[in-house]
């Protein structure tokens, strides 16, 4: 059984090629991808060459951890039937192309376990699912608090802040990127410099920018907490003074669970939480190596979508 993957070669070389699949198992599924998204994350530090060692790690590698489609096989053991809409946080069945996230392929072999019915009507927005689980995870952890601000305004900052209001608190976002104010609902997006407050009793950072850490710091309140939800590839550093005197607390917000998932799922089904207006570009496969150039270097791009139905 053959896919058609997108394979990245090496650093910032991206093919479009035909891969074996693997012969799947007793509690596996086949999925026929319909939509997988690009993560302007983990992927672009895997593309640009700057993702630290990481286990799995290395090149050929197929990309994307966010992925959605219908079953077309099921095992006995399985847990969905053919014809279910799933989604898919990637697959590792590819043979030698390495698999570490595995979703941008037309065709997956995945352990049942590890897929989500979804429903089909979301179309490409189900492939959202694990990014909005990541920003439920940070926000709703048996530890967190929920935030007073969010800083960026990408897909991830807007999911941070419409689950927060979900939960019903209302944060301030912070954007320095004047192509990325606009698209608010229910809060507001401000630019750093225009905000007086240092009293935030909850910062998260969904900028993915290790340098902001005294920024934050010096925002917030005495025993207030600083949560780190983005990815960051160089060391982090702060001064000790200004977090001393803050008493400051520092946590870090991991990728989601399979809880996060099902309870992600729910929130949409139940129209707590809206994915609208947060795809902003699609492309076919065929377009694959210039779609993550947009996705990672246009700031307009909120997030880029490859559509495997055609």
């Amino acid at each position: 059984m053959d896919a058609t993957a997108v394979i990245l070669t090496g650093p910032k070389e991206i093919d479009v090629q035909t891969v074996a699949l693997s012969v799947p198992g007793a509690a596996d599924i086949v999925v026929e991808i319909a939509h997988s998204g690009i993560s302007t994350g983990t992927e672009k530090l895997f593309w640009s060459g700057n993702m630290p060692p990481f286990p799995g790690m290395g090149y050929p590698l197929i990309p994307g951890y966010e992925a959605s489609g219908e079953v077309v096989e099921a095992g006995p053991d399985a847990e969905f039937a053919v014809g279910d809409h799933v989604f898919v946080p990637g697959a590792n069945c590819y043979g030698d192309v390495k698999g570490l996230f595995g979703g941008a392929s037309s065709r997956l072999v995945s352990d049942s376990a590890r897929a989500v019915k979804i429903d089909r009507q979301m179309g490409p927005e189900g492939s959202l699912l694990a990014l909005a689980a990541t920003a439920r995870h940070a926000i709703c952890a048996p530890i967190a608090e929920l935030p007073d601000l969010i800083v960026g305004h990408g897909v991830f900052g807007r999911l941070l802040a419409r689950i927060c209001i979900a939960s019903g608190k209302t944060p301030t976002v912070w954007e320095v990127n004047t192509d990325r104010m606009a698209g608010a609902d229910g809060y507001d997006v401000i630019h750093p410099d225009a905000d007086p407050r240092h009293d935030y009793g909850c910062v998260i950072d969904a900028s993915g920018n290790g340098d902001l850490l005294n920024t934050f710091v010096s925002r917030i309140a005495k025993g207030g907490e600083v949560v780190l939800a983005g990815f960051y590839p160089e060391p982090l550093t702060f001064a000790f003074p200004p977090a001393f005197m803050k008493e400051a607390r520092l946590r870090i917000a991991a990728e989601w669970t399979s809880d996060d998932l099902i309870a992600t799922r729910d929130l949409i089904e139940t129209g707590a939480l809206s994915l609208a207006g947060l795809i902003t570009h699609q492309s076919s496969q065929a377009g694959a190596a210039s779609a993550y150039q947009t996705a990672f270097n246009d700031p307009t791009c909120l997030k880029m979508i490859l559509n495997w139905e055609h």
